[in-house]
């Protein structure tokens, strides 16, 4: 069970860490000069701020705060989770962190998908675009916070 533990606690750290990097790094969409993500819109040569989004400007700002939300509840709960180490009783359940974990689950999940529905499409000075890796590191967390938020509701303490 202690194996189990410290396994949950190395994902939930990954997962933290993951979370920043995808969210602060602005490679969510990229062709062969330009990537652009949720901050910036980067060229070979210099980062400048994203163009007008029209219409989309209130769902990137959805995005935004979804992916921050998500790493605030993260991190949370793994505070919460370092207190209840110390403070649960044995054989108690860590509850308050599998809820926060859930939490962080939802705001992913809701970050990314609209980012999904209304990014994903996007064309990039004018040439083919692909999804790059803050992009799937992003999914990547979606799954890692919603198998800890699960096993940490199952997790026991010995």
């Amino acid at each position: 069970m202690l194996v189990l533990l410290a396994g949950i606690f190395v994902v939930h750290i990954a997962t933290v860490i993951m979370l920043f990097v995808s969210t602060i790094s602005n490679v969510w969409i990229k062709t062969s000069s330009i990537s652009e993500g949720l901050w910036k819109r980067c060229s070979v040569l210099s980062c400048d701020g994203i163009p007008d989004l029209g219409d989309n400007a209130s769902a990137m700002k959805a995005v935004q705060a979804f992916m921050i939300l998500a790493i605030i509840f993260s991190v949370f709960a793994l505070a919460a989770f370092i207190a209840q180490l110390f403070t649960l009783e044995k054989g108690c359940r860590f509850y308050i962190t599998g809820g926060m974990m859930l939490v962080c689950w939802l705001c992913v999940l809701i970050g990314v998908s609209i980012y999904t529905a209304r990014f994903s499409h996007k064309i990039l000075d004018n040439s083919d675009t692909y999804h790059a890796y803050c992009f799937i590191l992003a999914w990547i967390c979606f799954c890692f916070s919603f198998l800890t938020g699960v096993l940490y509701f199952v997790l026991r303490k010995k």
